[in-house]
């Protein structure tokens, strides 16, 4: 049996919580997409419950977003590193040239897709790959955005255990939080007594419900909430005609994660729960100033 120091929440008392609040970070993933998905997640979190969003660099929406964010210097935004496409049609390419990192690309420049990521990861170059983090991570820097956070697009962790420290290492070298998938990853950022996630991410993708019954759900996800820091990815989009051309099968779900996150339902469950919402900037302030100087 664990000791109650054991049980304790670290992320709470590094935030300055007491071990008992319930601290929920909703992140609006895929920023950067395509027109849809950026009007989407921008008001998920101007009007609704989201609280940080994860802007995508190489993929063709990202200029846009990076727009929209000009006009929104309140809106709380990290990089959700991409290196895979996961959508059929839309291919995208690496943000440091595709002669930069040619264990990255395909015969054609661009990133594999999704159904070929286990021949990706088994070929990829972890030199390569932190060469394009960094130019991603640099990209939005240069744009005059100050990111709060890293995560990963499709790859939970970065998809091997090497490419999860090289990241962290990055994170670290730039006072960015880091966004942890698995236990033994979350036990990682607890033993640098660094504050993250620590009940696993809940990815929207992964919630196994249907269109009637996908709020019903969130509702009571919140109710069930833990103590301690949870993050939820979940992935806004507006406009049924776009977001069925982009995605024919699962376009429901952006629809869905943008109606929950704009709702009153939403907004009256997380008050009447007592939860407590948060951006990334808390952890970044964290891990930024826990970097000798």
């Amino acid at each position: 049996m664990k000791s109650s120091a054991e049980r304790a929440s670290r992320a709470n008392a590094l935030l300055g919580y007491p071990d008992d609040a319930r601290l929920l970070i909703v992140n609006a993933d895929d920023f950067g997409m395509c027109g849809p998905v950026n009007d989407g997640v921008l008001r998920a979190i101007t009007e609704g419950v989201a609280r940080s969003a994860s802007l995508m660099v190489p993929w063709p929406g990202a200029g846009q977003a990076m727009r929209m964010l000009a006009g929104h210097p309140e809106a709380d935004v990290g990089i959700h590193l991409s290196v895979v496409c996961d959508l059929p049609g839309n291919r995208c390419g690496p943000a440091a040239g595709a002669d930069a990192v040619p264990s990255l690309v395909d015969g054609s420049g661009m990133f594999w897709p999704l159904e070929r990521r286990a021949g990706f990861l088994a070929r990829a170059r972890l030199g390569e790959l932190e060469t394009e983090y960094r130019a991603q991570i640099g990209a939005v820097i240069a744009a005059g955005l100050r990111p709060s956070h890293l995560d990963w697009h499709c790859l939970a962790d970065g998809g091997r255990p090497d490419i999860f420290e090289m990241t962290l290492f990055l994170a670290t070298d730039h006072g960015l939080a880091l966004r942890a998938h698995t236990p033994a990853s979350i036990r990682r950022l607890r033993s640098l007594r660094l504050p993250g996630n620590e009940h696993g991410i809940m990815d929207s993708y992964h919630l196994g419900t249907g269109p009637a019954t996908h709020a019903q759900r969130y509702v009571q996800l919140l109710r069930d909430l833990p103590a301690g820091l949870t993050e939820w990815a979940i992935h806004p989009g507006i406009g049924r005609a776009p977001l069925r051309d982009l995605e024919p099968s699962t376009w429901w779900i952006r629809h869905a994660d943008y109606e929950f996150a704009v709702s009153a339902q939403a907004r009256e469950t997380i008050e009447r729960e007592g939860i407590v919402l948060l951006s990334h900037q808390p952890l970044r302030e964290v891990w930024a100033a826990s970097q000798p100087r």
